[in-house]
């Protein structure tokens, strides 16, 4: 039965080839036609720019994240090594100014005072994360379900960006209220209050990094790994959230310093998680290659959701691959500009700024991790402490020469030098000049374009606009100056 049904079909089939000719001809064009892709050359040129950008965005990346890697890097080991140094000078200074008749000179220089501030911090947040035990935290969260750790995971990152965000202005405002001129009227609550508000930011925030810790580390002594699968699969739906959705430079700049900060701030946490582990297995040497496939895979997962997704926001938006090159000049900007004579602000501040990170509460955990981890007993180990700390210092100054020198190869590269000698010029008269200049402007405008001028500037000088013109300068932007899913 089925040989004949296929037969009748065949027979119907030769039947419509021979008595239409029309389908067998429609039959050898669409095996024969031929089209010639020159005719739509621009098209096709373009489309080839967007694979080979997409080509070069990987290394183009990574060079700005190495960059921005050891500015990071170089204002977390300034805690450590010059800030304790600057500390005691200043503390050499209080008690031997009055001494030698000086009566009439300022006690303290604004930097002066400003560290004294960050150690005092620091002294004070370390002797309170004494009160804090790392073990019961570990253990307590190892009780938890798979789930509600993940929750919890994922909760802490939203947290310590909100921390990061208003951090940073409370340090800032302790600062200035430290500093300020007395001649000048203050409209602030005074230091003692801004002060306990900065100690208790820190230490809680280092509580926060320090569950971030505790959370990481049940992931990688946990059995079947599911939690670390899950927090890992985490950084994947990241993509998601970002690659869909409109980019302008300045929207991707703030993106590329958070991605910066969070790489960084990992490599720390995963470090504190080996040093609790040695501890717990007694420094033994063998337990240390079990945890590195765990810790090469988080650290290579990190790198291919950073690429990927930078990847695919140039591809969607058409931002080229050089841009990149100008978010690295505008980070060499900020050293240099923190090296000169009349710099408004510390290098570590700086960073702080632009990128989100700051140092304070890693420093305290680390310290506290650290202290407790490894144990200091004779003057054999005192002595290898002291020659650790002099490595670090060197260490330090190593790497901020050569980010210094980098720094201003890629400041002259990018024809920044008048910008640099723009800042190093006093506000009152870059306050007279700005005027002259937008009188100029108006001058040479048209009647007709005054209108939009006037409108430009209202919608600069509105505090609710000001963020979301997208002319803004690079080296206006910071991590939390706009938010990176606002699209304008």
């Amino acid at each position: 039965m089925c040989v004949n049904v296929v037969y009748v079909v065949f027979l119907f089939t030769l039947f419509r080839i021979t008595f239409y000719p029309s389908l067998t001809r429609f039959i050898c064009a669409e095996l024969t036609r031929g089209y010639f892709l020159e005719h739509n050359e621009a098209k096709y040129t373009e489309r080839r720019e967007r694979v080979y950008t997409c080509m070069r965005i990987p290394k183009e990346l990574e060079k700005l994240m190495l960059f921005g890697f050891f500015l990071c890097v170089d204002a977390f080991l300034y805690v450590f090594t010059l800030l304790p140094l600057r500390v005691l000078l200043a503390l050499l200074r209080v008690l031997t100014l009055p001494c030698c008749g000086f009566s009439g000179s300022r006690l303290l220089q604004p930097a002066q005072v400003c560290d004294m501030l960050k150690g005092l911090i620091l002294l004070l947040c370390f002797s309170m994360m004494h009160y804090v035990d790392y073990s019961m935290m570990y253990h307590l969260i190892r009780g938890q379900s798979v789930i509600k750790l993940y929750i919890i995971y994922n909760m802490l990152e939203v947290a310590d960006r909100l921390f990061s965000s208003f951090g940073q202005d409370i340090l800032d405002a302790l600062y200035w209220t430290a500093t300020e001129p007395k001649e000048r009227k203050r409209d602030s609550i005074g230091v003692i209050p801004h002060f306990l508000m900065a100690v208790l930011y820190v230490f809680l925030h280092s509580i926060l990094i320090m569950v971030q810790a505790s959370t990481l580390n049940v992931a990688f002594n946990s059995h079947n790994k599911s939690l670390l699968t899950i927090m890992m699969s985490n950084n994947f739906v990241e993509i998601k959230g970002s690659v869909f959705k409109k980019f302008e430079k300045n929207n991707l700049f703030q993106m590329s310093n958070s991605d910066i900060k969070e790489r960084f701030t990992s490599y720390v946490l995963l470090l504190i998680v080996c040093l609790r582990n040695m501890e717990q297995f007694s420094w033994n040497t063998d337990h240390l290659l079990v945890l590195l496939p765990d810790v090469f895979i988080v650290i290579v997962s990190e790198i291919a959701v950073d690429t990927i997704k930078h990847a695919f926001i140039t591809k969607f938006n058409d931002i080229p691959a050089d841009v990149y090159s100008e978010y690295r000049a505008s980070l060499a900007f900020d050293l240099v500009s923190s090296r000169q004579k009349n710099a408004y602000t510390d290098y570590s501040d700086s960073v702080a700024r632009r990128m989100g990170f700051i140092p304070l509460p890693l420093a305290v955990l680390l310290i506290r991790v650290l202290l407790s981890s490894v144990k200091v007993q004779g003057a054999l180990s005192y002595t290898c402490v002291f020659l650790f700390y002099l490595g670090l210092v060197t260490l330090k100054v190593l790497n901020s020469i050569v980010l210094l020198g980098k720094s201003c190869v890629y400041v002259k590269r990018a024809n920044m030098e008048d910008k640099l000698f723009e800042k190093s010029s006093t506000p009152s008269s870059s306050s007279n000049k700005t005027p002259n200049k937008a009188d100029q402007a108006r001058g040479q405008t048209p009647s007709g374009g005054r209108t939009v001028i006037s409108k430009e500037e209202q919608a600069a000088e509105d505090p609710d606009t000001k963020h979301r013109t997208p002319k803004k300068d690079l080296l206006e932007i910071d991590r939390f100056t706009i938010c990176g899913n606002r699209i304008d």
